[in-house]
């Protein structure tokens, strides 16, 4: 290798170990803030304004998160455009980045049953971006920051490197190759996205053990698979997987509800806070987007009745589009992977079989009908179920994928065609605050 490339090469690698380690920085920095945010409007305030606290904080959010809106417009992106418009373009606008952060931010201050993934991937993408065209003149390798900057930030996110990795690898530019299919990169782009990964998830647990926050589902080790389990993995997972598929039915029958109202975001969120706030009165689990409270579930989950628990996880898989739909943006992974757990919590009071059985099948089943991608649905269930419980995840997500949507909701997979990255008006300024 000529000295010349062989030092671009060093050089680039020491850059993906750095962008790595400010999207984990970054993804790091917006979960502490959510925290904080959580932490004031629900522990500080709830005592002054009594038990109806739930309604009253998730309308006055409808409200703000309306107006919000209204003023900027509707943001964040979801999480598959972030990743289809990262994967067409090589890159994503930062122009907004304040804007995104906030808007990404608000919904989970005021309890919305949505995850942060899509507001922080979208964030990154743009950082990447940024330094990507500030290092341009160092050659064309540099532009991949954003695409690598991606992948670092899904791995710290979910603190699930596989995902981390392999979800950007979906798809191609090629617009004769379906979406479904997954394009291996080359042996010297893996050991950079490895490097990403490595920086992000190091930026992201050394903050985390110094500062305290950040997001993460509980961790589940102990599964026993037995002759009763095995016999009980059909009806758990058909159980799963019609979670999953009220979430795809709700999700389009909101979406379609949502295109009659029409661009009135004040009111579609208010209406969205009013139903999340009725539903936190009766199914106070079913708020949030879930990574805390399926830890709280863990420890209780035995005084609670099967009906409460499956209720909750029903309640979670409507609740979650109508929250996206209707103003309150973000992403549903966290909040469906809850659903999932609760749901397999009640099956396991009604069946008397292994907990951590009943988790991992419901959940993967419901995940697996939502994704309608098994391998994918398995690699993100990696981040708190073992892996002594792959074979049951894999079965039950690829049933879940197979349940079929009825036609007026099916989303046809997305094929992405090339086209050049468009001049962002912003390239010459640095990110906004």
């Amino acid at each position: 290798m000529e000295p010349a490339k062989l030092a671009n090469r060093t050089l680039f690698a020491l850059s993906v170990v750095v962008t790595g380690a400010v999207a984990g920085a970054f993804v790091w920095l917006l979960l502490f803030a959510m925290n904080l945010g959580i932490s004031l409007v629900w522990d500080v305030l709830p005592a002054r304004f009594g038990p109806f606290f739930p309604l009253l904080a998730c309308v006055a959010g409808g409200v703000v998160i309306g107006l919000f809106a209204k003023r900027f417009g509707s943001y964040p992106e979801d999480l598959n455009e972030v990743m289809a418009k990262v994967k067409r373009d090589g890159r994503y606008g930062y122009d907004k980045l304040g804007v995104m952060s906030v808007a990404a931010l608000l919904p989970l201050f005021f309890g919305g049953s949505v995850g942060p993934e899509a507001g922080l991937t979208g964030a990154v993408a743009g950082i990447c971006s940024w330094v990507g065209d500030r290092m341009k003149r160092f050659g064309s390798e540099f532009r991949q920051l954003t695409s690598v900057g991606t992948m670092a930030a899904l791995s710290a996110i979910f603190t699930a490197p596989l995902f981390g990795f392999v979800a950007p690898l979906y798809g191609s530019v090629d617009e004769n190759v379906d979406e479904q299919t997954i394009v291996i990169p080359k042996t010297w782009k893996i050991v950079v996205y490895l490097c990403a990964i490595a920086g992000a998830l190091a930026a992201f647990a050394g903050l985390g053990a110094l500062f305290g926050g950040g997001m993460s589902l509980p961790r589940f080790t102990d599964i026993h698979v037995g002759a009763a389990e095995l016999l009980w993995l059909l009806p758990l997972a058909l159980v799963g997987a019609a979670g999953g598929w009220m979430f795809c039915v709700a999700d389009g029958l909101f979406g379609k509800l949502s295109d009659r109202i029409g661009e009135r975001p004040v009111l579609k969120a208010v209406i969205a806070g009013a139903a999340l706030g009725a539903l936190g009165l009766a199914l106070p689990f079913a708020m949030f987007a879930g990574e805390t409270q399926a830890e709280e579930l863990g420890m209780i989950w035995t005084t609670m009745g099967a009906l409460a628990l499956l209720a909750t996880g029903f309640a979670k898989v409507l609740i979650t589009p109508l929250c996206i739909r209707f103003g309150w943006r973000g992403g549903h992974f966290f909040p469906v992977i809850f659903a999932g757990i609760s749901i397999g919590y009640g099956m396991a009071a009604l069946t008397g079989a292994d907990p951590v059985f009943c988790l991992c099948a419901c959940t993967a089943a419901l995940v697996g009908a939502v994704m309608r991608q098994p391998l994918m649905a398995v690699l993100l269930l990696f981040l708190c179920f073992p892996v002594k419980g792959v074979i049951v995840m894999l079965g039950a997500a690829a049933l879940g994928a197979a349940i079929p949507l009825p036609k007026a909701v099916r989303k046809e997979p997305r094929r992405l065609s090339k086209k050049p990255a468009e001049k962002n008006p912003s390239e010459e300024s640095a990110p906004s605050a």
